[in-house]
């Protein structure tokens, strides 16, 4: 049941400050324990491609139903500075939208006989060939023949796409994003096209680092904010509220006879509630609305629909009551938004605390170690005003970025949305395994394909926006020349990396430092920006 009025304040979710007040390497141990993304590469905001080596064994290619996954027979590692091709490739870049581009590559025969004959010569060191001693060559009709022509035809193919693409790839060196590149060819077309033209073309989809436009141009540096803060984080009502709680769960609950529901009773009561229509008459029922045996705190009644626990206080056990109420226009379901409803509550049971007298011979046991009443709420005092303090500067960073947000036009690359989706995804089974425990079944119905991909669109504008954050701090940190010690980012890494083998858990050490230093990067952005910006502070009356 929701019956829990909420702020419609937008909440954007940040790495920067949760990292920071609390282990660096605590958040990359979370993050690391759920592989969502390719094989468990890393999904920060990538960087791009500085050199360029393929493989033609972990390279997608299109068409034939879809992408598949090409076995490389044999293996031709090469590199660019030391492979100089015979011939120059012929090279078109198509700009695409979704900051991606599509390189058509051409091929010239005289490069296809090159790496045909390299092919040749690697299966004659490779190939046993009756008749002929290992390491002498072998007609080539021999050697053709004994492995297999589609065998051959099909290594030359790939052998090409290994040598090309590497040179072909050098026009966005620097721009391309990593783990990105697919040859949207499909492979059997170039075995054709190969085959019958002694020549290979294809194109390949690659997503680049995108565009930043900031607008206007330069907003951030004089920003104007505007944080709205809940009375919930006010450390002197949640110090109260704590003290109050911890009380609470030192008292017997006790049945209630001869009276009915008064503030700080339990009461178990069944809810049903239907839309009420403008003339009148009954409407639909309100699952979310409704509830059997629910457990309702009277002293949290505030927390509730308006007018609820009025409507029921002193209802008894056996009773039964009815009123109408309207949605307030902060409730999470917009379609309720202004709508009234006529609700039917059944007390099933009433109970009320017998509570001990408060004084200091429960200071032990709301507070263990503290001694009287007083040092118990010092000490929840303390605790409450660094809560206090921590929320308003979460509240206050979020709001930067959100403003942020607004300032930049972006193109989204499929890839880095896919990878910072799969991020969030991971967090989220985390925090569900944290709060309860997972069967394996239910783990991996939770981990597969449709799941995460279902995640991914229904969450699609929260993961844009937050991408869209991460790049604009990016673009501060280097517009402005922000730094931070090498010393600083060492001893972040080395504590991150300790977690790891503290918690017995696989890492990749440049993964880890490339985390770390984006986590120090957005925490100096943030800095930056609350030094110049105008803040001010609300109060938000629920």
């Amino acid at each position: 049941m929701e019956l829990c009025v909420i702020s419609s304040t937008t909440k954007i979710i940040t790495p920067f400050r949760s990292c920071l007040t609390r282990s660096i390497g605590s958040r990359l141990l979370q993050s690391n324990r759920l592989f969502l993304s390719r094989g468990g590469c890393s999904v920060r905001l990538k960087k791009p491609i500085r050199s360029l080596e393929i493989s033609c064994a972990s390279r997608k290619f299109g068409g034939g139903g879809g992408t598949r996954k090409v076995a490389t027979t044999p293996a031709f590692e090469t590199s660019l500075k030391e492979d100089r091709l015979p011939a120059e490739l012929q090279v078109t870049e198509t700009k695409r939208a979704n900051s991606s581009v599509k390189v058509g590559v051409e091929v010239p025969a005289i490069v296809c006989e090159d790496c045909y004959q390299r092919v040749l010569s690697e299966f004659m060191k490779l190939s046993k060939v009756p008749g002929f001693r290992p390491g002498k060559r072998v007609p080539e009709e021999v050697i053709v023949g004994f492995v297999g022509r589609q065998y051959v035809l099909r290594a030359t193919v790939e052998s090409i796409l290994k040598r090309t693409l590497p040179h072909a790839m050098e026009s966005v060196t620097g721009r391309a994003l990593k783990d990105s590149i697919q040859i949207v060819s499909s492979f059997p077309d170039m075995e054709k096209q190969y085959s019958q033209l002694k020549t290979v073309s294809y194109e390949v989809v690659i997503d680049v680092v995108p565009e930043l436009r900031w607008n206007p141009e330069n907003g951030y540096k004089n920003m104007k904010i505007v944080v709205e803060l809940g009375d919930e984080i006010d450390a002197k009502k949640a110090c109260e509220r704590q003290l109050r709680q911890k009380y609470k769960s030192l008292g017997a609950l006790k049945i209630v006879t001869e009276r009915g529901l008064q503030v700080g009773d339990l009461a178990v009561i069944d809810i049903s509630a239907t839309t009420i229509e403008e003339d009148g008459s009954k409407g639909q029922s309100i699952p979310d609305a409704e509830s059997k045996g629910f457990h309702f705190d009277t002293e949290e009644g505030n927390r509730l629909l308006p007018g609820f626990l009025d409507s029921i206080l002193g209802i008894q056990a056996g009773e039964s009551k009815s009123f109408s109420l309207v949605f307030p226009e902060s409730w999470k379901q917009e379609n309720l938004r202004g709508q009234r409803a006529q609700f039917t509550v059944d007390c099933k049971e009433l109970f009320y605390r017998d509570l001990p007298t408060l004084d200091d011979s429960l200071a032990d046991k709301l507070l263990p170690g503290c001694t009287t009443l007083k040092e118990v709420e010092e000490t929840l005092a303390k605790r409450c005003q660094e809560m206090e303090q921590e929320a308003k500067e979460q509240a206050t960073d979020n709001a930067i970025l959100e403003q942020l947000r607004k300032m930049v036009e972006v193109e989204i690359p499929q890839s880095l949305f896919e990878e910072q989706g799969r991020q969030f995804y991971g967090a989220r089974l985390l925090e569900i395994q944290g709060n309860m425990k997972l069967t394996e079944d239910q783990l991996a119905s939770l981990s597969s394909q449709k799941a995460v991909n279902e995640f991914l669109e229904t969450q699609r504008e929260s993961i844009t926006n937050i991408i869209k954050q991460n790049i604009a701090v990016g673009d501060i940190f280097k517009r402005e020349n922000l730094e931070f010690s090498t010393d600083e980012l060492v001893k972040e890494v080395e504590n991150s990396i300790s977690e790891f083998k503290k918690h017995k858990q696989e890492y990749d050490e440049e993964r880890v430092k490339d985390q770390v230093q984006e986590i120090l990067e957005g925490a100096k952005v943030l800095e930056w920006l609350k030094e110049r910006a105008e803040i001010q502070y609300i109060t938000r009356s629920d």
